[in-house]
């Protein structure tokens, strides 16, 4: 089978860009680090009224139903902008809500505007950036609530707190849970890619004007296979990803996450070992992508549970 996105779907993907380019991501996620949500949540008003988080929600509720690929689209946007924020958590939970007339009537079209930030996490997990959001969702219980002091992650702009607090029952079915699990899985999966694209296209760039012996660094044959192999490793992970939100079948969801994981990861690796011991600095932005690598890679699945997934089919 051969995809091809619609014209539609690619100007929708270069408009995001464009937005995302003007909002200087890099100074919004030093400000969400620190724990300032302004600059980031300026950019999520923008995203909403872009349509993302209308991608996630159904036409009854002031969406345009769920559409994966245009999610797919729109989460490698924000991944390869470095863009802070549960956005993963709120289209899940959009998915997970859908099921309850009740809690969709009140959360969904608030979603939808980009009014409402949300989050969701897993039974005795962390529920990511829950400082910034107005309520957390646990997965197939209830409604609950986070606190406690922050959790470490390797990226700092990743804001974790333990899920606490029993809540009201969440009148769902598992279909539903199921559903909203693996659109975080594939949203996940699709940052990921987007970081592994921004830290090879950054990389590259740099070995373009890093000089040795008065010759760039990008013409040493070892450095052209390193940098070849990264990109094989991304383009290999890209059409699984659409394969997987096309069927939202769960193996393909798991293949996709794991390949899309361990590219993105590869990708890092690569970025730091030839940036050499600036890539170690915190002052240079591409450490900003280079600490979502591997948090990206182990969130809604890590490779083994993953490879376990898409083995079973």
């Amino acid at each position: 089978m051969r995809f091809l996105l619609t014209r539609e779907q690619a100007d929708f993907a270069r408009s995001l860009d464009a937005m995302l380019t003007a909002a200087d991501t890099p100074a919004v996620v030093r400000a969400w680090e620190a724990g300032d949500h302004g600059p980031g949540l300026e950019v999520w008003r923008r995203v909403a009224e872009a349509g993302v988080f209308a991608l996630a929600v159904p036409e009854t509720y002031d969406g345009v139903g769920l559409l994966p690929v245009e999610l797919v689209l729109a989460f490698r946007e924000l991944g390869r902008h470095a863009v802070p924020g549960p956005y993963v958590e709120t289209a899940a939970a959009a998915v997970l809500l859908a099921d309850s007339p009740g809690l969709a009537k009140e959360w969904l079209p608030r979603i939808a505007a980009g009014e409402a930030v949300v989050t969701l996490a897993e039974e005795g997990g962390y529920a990511l950036d829950a400082d910034a959001a107005e309520a957390v969702f646990v997965l197939g219980t209830r409604m609950g609530s986070a606190g406690g002091e922050l959790r470490v992650s390797a990226d700092t702009a990743r804001r974790l707190y333990a899920v606490e607090g029993a809540g009201d029952a969440l009148p769902v079915a598992d279909e539903s849970v199921a559903a909203a699990r693996e659109l975080a899985m594939l949203l996940t999966a699709t940052q990921a890619l987007g970081v592994g694209d921004a830290l090879l296209a950054q990389t590259v760039a740099y070995v373009k004007q890093r000089t040795q012996f008065g010759t760039p660094i990008g013409s040493f044959q070892a450095v052209k296979h390193r940098l070849a192999d990264t990109l094989v490793g991304l383009e290999f992970a890209r059409p699984l990803l659409y394969g997987a939100a096309l069927s939202m079948s769960g193996a393909d969801v798991a293949a996709a996450k794991v390949t899309a994981g361990e590219a993105a990861y590869a990708a890092a690796r690569t970025a730091l070992q030839l940036h050499g011991a600036v890539g170690y600095t915190q002052e240079l932005d591409l450490s900003l992508w280079l600490r979502k690598a591997r948090p990206l890679r182990d969130a809604w699945g890590t490779p083994a549970a993953c490879r376990g997934r898409a083995l079973e089919g």
